[in-house]
């Protein structure tokens, strides 16, 4: 007999809603048990040290491999300002998975093409954009977004570590005290910090890798505010103290500047947005509008000219909106 003229369509749908429901409740505690229990690690660095049998040493090597530099914490790839993006973007899957990723992206992106252009103009117009510019830009928005969780965090490390000298630590306790207790990216970059200095290298080295490995603005007045007090002495409490203050004030003022030049930004949306939305209500409303010069060689020039020009565009408005703080 029929299953569904046995028991019926309603049957059947209680059955199904009430097995997705099961499923979707297992779903939920195991992502929010693993995340709660992710967050009792605090970063990245405190989760690698909870396995047994590893040393210190061997976690330092372990986060370097994973940002894309070799065991010695130097780039890589020849091509070293990709290699310094993609360690700021502060990715920790390695470049050989990355490599991987992007191979598939690649051949993916290739195939789009050639089944919506079919033609050998739109490939070699479209291939240069979406395997080289895309990519490129995705990584500098990711080491922008990291940037801004690191200059978040960075008064506060300071002021923790100003804390931790007050109490007569020394200067590598104070730093660890970051990596134990503050989340990533901070405290995991701060980690690796500490573990330089650990396996031998001075602390005006590791400051400048960590500075690499971040790249922001502000940290170059830490580092020049603990080599001035390692050369000529002085209080670094005190140099630490209003370095904190001096970088809370770039930050209010760089928040200012963007503030006042959101204006500015909105209008490189809207003007970038609306060509690219109107072909599409066009394509929906009359799909048969562009079937006539579709195929044709001078469309696809046409395309890529418009569209140099639209990225040229955007580029001139966000200098413009521009400042450097």
């Amino acid at each position: 007999m029929n299953l569904f003229s046995e028991f019926g369509m309603v049957h059947v749908f209680f059955i199904s809603a009430a097995l997705m429901t099961a499923m979707l409740v297992e779903i939920g505690y195991a992502v929010f048990s693993s995340g709660a229990k992710d967050r009792k690690r605090v970063n990245r660095r405190m989760a690698a040290g909870e396995n047994d049998g590893v040393s210190q040493k061997d976690i330092l090597i372990q986060l370097r491999k994973e940002r894309g530099m070799d065991q010695d914490g130097n780039l890589i790839l020849p091509m070293k300002w990709l290699n310094t993006l993609f360690v700021q973007a502060g990715f920790t899957v390695g470049l050989k998975k990355a490599g991987l990723y992007y191979a598939i992206y690649l051949v993916v992106t290739i195939i789009a093409l050639i089944y919506f252009t079919q033609s050998i103009t739109g490939i070699l117009i479209g291939t240069p954009i979406f395997a080289f510019l895309f990519p490129v830009l995705w990584l500098r928005r990711r080491r922008s977004k990291k940037m801004r969780a690191f200059a978040d965090q960075l008064p506060e490390a300071v002021d923790l570590i100003t804390r931790s000298l007050k109490a007569g630590h020394p200067v590598p306790v104070a730093i660890s005290s970051v990596a134990r207790e503050m989340p990533d990216p901070i405290g995991t970059e701060f980690g690796l910090v500490s573990d330089e200095i650990t396996y031998g290298s001075d602390l005006v080295t590791a400051l400048i890798s960590l500075y690499e490995r971040v790249g922001h603005d502000d940290l170059p007045l830490l580092v020049s505010a603990v080599s001035i007090q390692s050369t000529t002495g002085g209080n670094l409490r005190e140099i630490l103290e209003g370095l904190s203050t001096v970088i809370r004030d770039r930050q209010k003022m760089k928040r200012k500047v963007h503030a006042i030049s959101a204006e500015g930004r909105m209008s490189a949306i809207f003007l970038s947005a609306l060509p690219v939305i109107l072909f599409i209500v066009l394509l929906l409303l009359m799909p048969d509008y562009y079937m006539g010069i579709w195929h044709m060689t001078t469309t696809w020039i046409a395309f890529g000219g418009l569209g140099f020009w639209l990225v040229m565009g955007n580029i001139l408005i966000f200098r413009m909106v521009s400042f450097k703080v």
